[in-house]
């Protein structure tokens, strides 16, 4: 933390750039919401001269992701909230970070379109925030990743350099590398201020199924009897309840077709002994209740899709609940010892996967978050390219970056 004095004259010019109505002061921490890239570049580059520690702010649905930090200066995003262009004519758009991203999606839906993503929160997170948490849901098995959507990215370096990568067209490849690697950096290696991403028609006939059963071993080998059919299928995921296991598939095609792939994923699970029933919309919500849990751990799991149903008993078994995407990606709520949750780790370690803590109860023991060996050095050398000062969001990440 920088002594009072050097604070105090950082704050006079940040107040000086966004103007003193945008700035503020709580607990020794100032606060700034910037209008535009350029006050954000300005702003850094001061911070970078002066070593003020700076942390990104959306929407606020995910400071509890990561390691705690302690800031000199929180960044609020909340005054870059437009939908800068839409261009549905060629289906891309350009949205500032701190668009909340609901509000993002009614202006498209205006012209039938969306981003085919489902992140937590979509009500309070903003675009920004799920650029830097590279959260996605259940939609991820049709139309791919976040890092598949976005096409170009406006970011702002340590050192107030603005970069901008990618283009607004599809097409456009250049600066491709730049912003993949900031997506999911947590703010550590520069702040997004825009984004532009590839847009979908929004599906006009989609249908929800759900099928349950006591054990969850029939209901992986459904799972991937779905994922190996020809099943118009946009989202698909597996569910364990304190109660049973449930696996969801939300079909979406045309109205005359839906008929037919709902009898083709009838005579799937008839194939391993189960029914059929006719699931709620609401299902594919259900991933944001893990997190009321706060009494317990709330993790993030990676394995294969042909894993999905051994994991999800191993945490069925510490008395947890979770959803798993048919991507091979879980978030559970465990309310297990950290070294239980050790354990659960190594396990997913050993068939290839990997576990990240989200959330920790309240004077928890710390449990260690899957990193290869050889991820660290790397990690920390392209921190150390993009932030020498480290004064973005540090300790954040992964070991400590």
């Amino acid at each position: 933390m920088p002594n009072s004095t050097r604070l105090q004259s950082f704050a006079d010019d940040v107040g000086a750039i966004s103007g003193p109505e945008n700035l503020g002061v709580e607990d020794g921490v100032l606060s700034v919401a910037p209008a535009n890239t350029e006050e954000v570049a300005e702003i850094l580059r001061r911070a970078n001269k002066d070593n003020i520690s700076v942390a990104p702010y959306g929407g606020g649905t995910k400071q509890s992701w990561g390691n705690p930090i302690e800031p000199s200066l929180i960044l609020h995003t909340s005054r870059l909230s437009a939908v800068r262009e839409h261009t549905w004519q060629d289906m891309t758009c350009t949205v500032e970070a701190g668009c909340v991203w609901s509000s993002m999606q009614s202006v498209l839906a205006e012209h039938g379109q969306f981003v085919a993503l489902d992140p937590l929160w979509p009500e309070g997170a903003t675009v920004g925030g799920i650029a830097a948490t590279n959260d996605s849901g259940s939609l991820r098995l049709r139309y791919g990743s976040l890092r598949d959507l976005i096409i170009g990215m406006t970011v702002v370096l340590a050192d107030g350099t603005i970069a901008r990568t990618g283009g607004k067209v599809v097409k456009n490849v250049a600066g491709y590398d730049l912003h993949k690697l900031m997506t999911g950096a947590f703010g550590t290696l520069g702040i997004i201020t825009e984004i532009t991403f590839r847009l979908h028609s929004i599906p006009r006939h989609v249908r929800t199924f759900t099928i349950s059963s006591p054990d969850v071993e029939p209901l992986g080998r459904l799972l991937m009897r779905v994922l190996d059919s020809h099943i118009s299928t946009q989202s698909l995921q597996l569910r364990a309840t304190a109660s049973q296991f449930n696996l969801d598939v939300r079909l979406a095609t045309l109205p005359e077709v839906i008929h037919d792939q709902a009898s083709s994923l009838t005579g799937l699970a008839q194939g391993v002994d189960l029914s059929v029933t006719d699931g709620s919309p609401d299902v594919w919500k259900i991933r944001q209740e893990l997190f009321d849990h706060t009494e317990a751990y709330v993790v993030k799991a990676t394995m294969l899709p042909s894993d999905i149903s051994k994991v999800t008993a191993s945490i069925r078994a510490l008395g947890g609940e979770s959803v798993t995407h048919a991507t091979g990606i879980m978030t559970a709520s465990v309310p297990a010892s950290s070294t239980q949750l050790s354990h659960l780790r190594e396990e997913l370690e050993a068939i290839h996967g990997s576990l990240t803590v989200l959330h920790s109860p309240l004077n928890a023991a710390p449990v260690a978050s899957s990193l290869p060996a050889d991820s660290l050095p790397l990690m920390r050398e392209i921190k150390h390219r993009f932030d020498p000062a480290g004064i973005m969001n540090p300790g954040r990440f992964l070991g400590g970056i």
